[in-house]
């Protein structure tokens, strides 16, 4: 499939770069080329910043129904387009079809859910204690936003951070991840066709030199926001830090741990821990890494886990209807074939996988490694692939101190029918959410970790708290 070159939406208007230089887009299913992307300048930045501006001036000005109005419009023409939107991410990302269908619902959901939203946030009042002063807290648009996005979820992301900035009454740059721009440019391209507001929007991707560290280091914005790795949040706020203050609203990286007692329904959890790992080939930030299983029952577990990796269609393309795709490239494979490698070489045993598959494409085994060291190195890393590392425990006290033995916070899992034991991880476990007994997401959900994973959370009406100002209005009383 050929999307054609695609250019930059900069100031409501579809441009190429100002260097006239163009990047291939290639697709992780089978290597080909698929279409190519306007690579921007340094100048190319400016000018996203400087339309930013401007944008936010007249976008903030807007009343919330005039807003309402017009991310109404853009969420009807997304609509009218999302079998494109939805070929263009299993192009560029290699998901099935029916993985594309959670990145374009989360983007709709996103422009609804905020856009409503915001007309319930009210003043807050407070009590003045001497009864001289009436007080009030006003909400007002923050700003400019830029936006970084990872690769995994390239449209659902975006609609974590366009939701609430638009409805916010914020502009935004988002630089969409070079590994899976293809979705976002062409959104770029739908707010042209219907004229969205100019410099409201602008869509650009290029390297760290001319738009990552330009995008950061200028004043103009007044919130960094990102989804990605934790070691690229820190290089955001060192560089974005240095010139000016900032907002920041970082989702980071997890290591999930994955706990199972001896009491839990054991075919449901078997069930939700390999969907985890198989869904977008592992590629989720939420996505269980360390399998801590009793002792009692890891050697059933196991055997559940294996049946359904070993029944797992890996492959790309409707015609072809896979269970699992390709990772995001090649660096992606790489990095987890050394992380098996790794493994094994701390004291792990390969129950099943362990290598890349031979043919075109970027696609790594689906993979289960027993691990006999608690304190294995490899256990601190996040795995970002569909590989399963378990490990046994015998007491709720030995298996909650290596559970939080992580710099990550983001997601947990804990599988119990006891209650008391459920009640004891929710108090112990250091993860921003903990999901007992199931698994459970949406954008009315708040989305957010704690430690070494990030600052803020996405969705939910949380999230609109990164993009508004919190202005306290007191009036005497005369």
């Amino acid at each position: 499939m050929d999307f054609g070159k695609k250019k930059l939406y900069i100031d409501g208007q579809l441009q190429a770069s100002s260097s006239g230089r163009y990047q291939d887009i290639v697709c992780p299913g089978d290597e080909t080329v698929i279409g190519q992307l306007a690579w921007a300048s340094n100048e190319d930045t400016s000018k996203a910043l400087e339309s930013a501006k401007n944008g936010f001036e007249y976008w903030s000005g807007l009343s919330i129904e005039q807003r309402h109005t017009w991310i109404n419009l853009l969420r009807d023409r997304i609509i009218d387009n999302q079998e494109l939107l939805r070929n263009s991410v299993m192009y560029e990302m290699g998901k099935t079809w029916e993985g594309t269908e959670e990145d374009i619902t989360s983007l709709i959901n996103s422009l609804d859910f905020y856009a409503i939203e915001i007309k319930n946030r009210v003043d807050i009042p407070i009590e003045d204690r001497e009864g001289t002063h009436t007080h009030k807290i006003i909400s007002q648009p923050l700003g400019v936003v830029v936006a970084f996005l990872a690769y995994n979820f390239p449209l659902l992301n975006l609609g974590f951070k366009l939701g609430p900035a638009l409805a916010a009454g914020c502009s935004i740059i988002i630089k969409p991840s070079e590994f899976s721009p293809l979705s976002a440019y062409i959104l770029g391209e739908i707010c042209a066709e219907i004229n969205f507001p100019k410099g409201v929007i602008n869509i650009l991707c290029g390297d760290v030199k001319n738009v990552g560290i330009p995008l950061c280091e200028s004043k103009i914005p007044q919130l960094i926001t990102m989804i990605g790795s934790t070691e690229t949040a820190q290089k955001l706020i060192a560089q974005s830090s240095a010139t000016s203050i900032k907002r920041y609203s970082l989702e980071c990286g997890g290591n999930a741990p994955f706990i199972v007692f001896p009491d839990a329904d054991l075919e449901q959890a078997i069930t939700i821990g390999g969907a985890l790992k198989i869904g977008n080939s592992g590629q989720i930030c939420v996505a269980p890494n360390r399998f801590f299983i009793h002792e009692s029952v890891i050697d059933q577990f196991t055997n559940g886990l294996v049946e359904i990796f070993e029944s797992t269609k890996v492959g790309f393309g409707p015609d072809n209807q896979p269970d699992m795709g390709p990772l995001a490239n090649k660096g992606a494979v790489q990095n987890v074939h050394r992380i098996v490698k790794n493994a094994l070489e701390q004291g792990g045993d390969l129950i099943i996988g362990g290598s890349p598959i031979d043919q075109p494409g970027y696609y790594f085994e689906p993979t289960i490694i027993r691990m006999n060291n608690q304190n294995a190195e490899i256990l601190q890393q996040e795995i970002f692939g569909p590989v399963a590392l378990l490990i046994s425990f015998k007491t709720k006290e030995e298996v909650i101190e290596m559970a939080n033995n992580t710099v990550g916070g983001l997601a947990s899992y804990i599988f119990s029918g006891n209650e008391n034991i459920i009640d004891y991880f929710i108090e112990k476990l250091e993860f921003g959410e903990v999901q007992v007994n199931g698994v459970k997401y949406d954008i009315y959900l708040p989305h957010g970790g704690i430690k070494n994973s990030g600052i803020g959370v996405d969705c939910s009406p949380y999230a609109l708290d990164d993009y508004l100002i919190r202005k306290r209005v007191s009036r005497a009383i005369h």
